[in-house]
């Protein structure tokens, strides 16, 4: 699945460790989905389209 997450988390200026706090994961959690190495999970994406002030549908594209 790829993602904008990166985009917008820089739009808004935060860093990877300051998304991870807020949303209760690791950096590391945060760089693997950016780096699209993992899925999150719908709980997560919905709470990080919330932080990054867009849709789930925006920041995330199913591979075609």
């Amino acid at each position: 699945m790829k993602n904008k997450i990166r985009e917008y988390r820089k739009k808004l200026g935060f860093r990877q460790e300051d998304m991870a706090i807020l949303l209760g994961v690791t950096r590391q959690t945060i760089n693997a989905i950016e780096n699209e190495k993992y899925n999150p999970t719908l709980q997560l994406a919905m709470k990080t389209a919330k932080l990054l002030e867009t849709t789930v549908e925006e920041l995330f594209t199913l591979d075609e």
